[in-house]
């Protein structure tokens, strides 16, 4: 299938986009949303896909009545069109399907093997979903330059001190507060020259750009990847980890659908993928997934990347000329690789205010705080480590500081440039209030 021409109007491949909000004077206006990085709007095709399957939706596995076996053919071709999405091979990865990208780190921190000195490699652009799941082992963090980018001098360093205690080496895709894309098949190189695996968040990779694992034998290969449906289009609260197949140990979850045979004093688990999926699956959430990967597959991932990259120089080139408002990453556009993000703060307005008046004065919807990106955000914010000591001091006692943080534009695939044209026109003016 070809990709849709320039002149294509992505705004009809939507649900919601022609919504109106209200205004504090009164009046209705077209809401403008750019706030994608937290969650997306739904593509049509995956509304469409899920009313086709409502008629026959019911319990997947084991079920021998009509519905019960489209169901679970369903269910289970989601799986394989996942793998398709990114790349990975069937015959020696699997897709486990759960809530989102936080329960799929999550399962596999839980089941990755580790030893009692093992080391996890990770940087401190990551969102904290990618962060807490591995403090269970030592985890140290890469550095980040000024500017938002890796500091890959000192990945290398890392990995040179620990060698082969390192277990893993996970990182984001894409920094959903900077939005850079990292060097991930460069970084699944040096990981695995040291006998590591890799994980990518793809949360805010996956809607932006086209994932490749390789092929397992490659030094590039990506041993794990994790996505969030939510993020991709589709609603209804599925995600995926993609990956090596995890078959020794208990899954995270225990419950019916996990097993293979249970005694009152022992249990035999099943393989993967159904090991880690326990309990009736969100079989709805995963047609919506699967139908969000065949949608963007159709469309072409590079294809909607150079779109995006054409909005996103928009987006950053009007925010540049903006009295007083400060965009939190030293780059120009053009200088490194960045999805469609901009995070940024507006002298004279604090984070909540400013979002709260874009909302009610223009209709606009943007992301305002930390962006579960804490120690990014005190960094590029350029908060004093005394002041950082004192917030948390605050915050133990019970009391409620005043906390730094941003405010957060993303860009999605129903972006225009008269989105874009609204949201810088109504900073400048806002700007010139002061």
């Amino acid at each position: 299938m070809n990709a849709p021409s320039v002149a294509h109007d992505w705004r009809r491949e939507f649900a919601g986009l022609e919504m109106e909000a209200p205004l504090l004077d009164g009046r209705m206006a077209r809401f403008v949303n750019f706030d994608n990085a937290a969650s997306t709007p739904p593509l049509l095709k995956v509304v469409q896909a899920i009313e086709r399957f409502l008629p026959y939706y019911a319990a997947v596995h084991r079920g021998m009545g009509f519905k019960a076996r489209v169901s679970t053919k369903v269910y289970d071709d989601a799986h394989a069109t996942i793998a398709a999405f990114v790349g990975a091979s069937p015959d020696t990865n699997t897709v486990i399907i759960g809530k989102n990208t936080t329960d799929a780190i999550n399962k596999l921190a839980y089941r990755l093997p580790l030893a009692p000195d093992s080391v996890i490699v990770s940087t401190m652009m990551e969102h904290h979903s990618n962060d807490l799941p591995w403090r269970r082992a030592q985890l140290v963090r890469a550095r980040v330059g000024p500017d938002g980018r890796l500091d890959e001098d000192h990945v290398d360093d890392l990995l040179a001190q620990f060698g082969r205690r390192v277990a893993l080496v996970t990182i984001t895709g894409a920094s959903n507060v900077t939005g850079y894309v990292q060097p991930i098949h460069r970084l699944a190189r040096k990981a695995h020259a040291v006998g590591a695996k890799v994980l990518v968040d793809a949360a805010q990779l996956a809607p932006h750009r086209r994932i490749g694992v390789k092929p397992d034998d490659d030094p590039e290969h990506l041993d794990f990847v994790a996505l969030s449906a939510h993020k991709l289009y589709a609603p209804f609260g599925a995600g995926a980890l993609v990956g090596a197949r995890l078959e020794h140990g208990d899954p995270l979850l225990h419950g019916g659908g996990a097993i293979k045979h249970v005694t009152l004093d022992d249990v035999l688990w099943a393989e993967a993928p159904d090991r880690h999926e326990a309990g009736s699956p969100n079989v709805i959430g995963a047609v919506a997934l699967g139908a969000a990967c065949r949608a963007l597959s159709a469309m072409g991932m590079d294809e909607l990347a150079r779109r995006e990259r054409a909005l996103a120089f928009r987006l950053w080139a009007g925010l540049a000329e903006i009295p007083g408002l400060q965009v939190h990453t030293l780059w120009r556009p053009g200088d490194t690789d960045r999805v469609g993000v901009a995070t940024f703060t507006l002298d004279g307005f604090r984070h909540p205010l400013l979002a709260a008046i874009l909302s009610a004065e223009h209709a606009i919807g943007v992301r305002h705080g930390c962006f579960c990106a804490h120690p990014l955000i005190t960094r590029l914010l350029q908060v004093p480590e005394a002041e950082a000591q004192w917030l948390q001091a605050e915050l133990r006692s019970g009391r409620e500081p005043e906390l730094p943080g941003a405010v957060r534009a993303s860009i999605g695939l129903g972006t225009t440039v008269a989105d874009i044209d609204a949201l810088t026109g109504a900073l400048d003016e806002l700007s010139r209030r002061r």
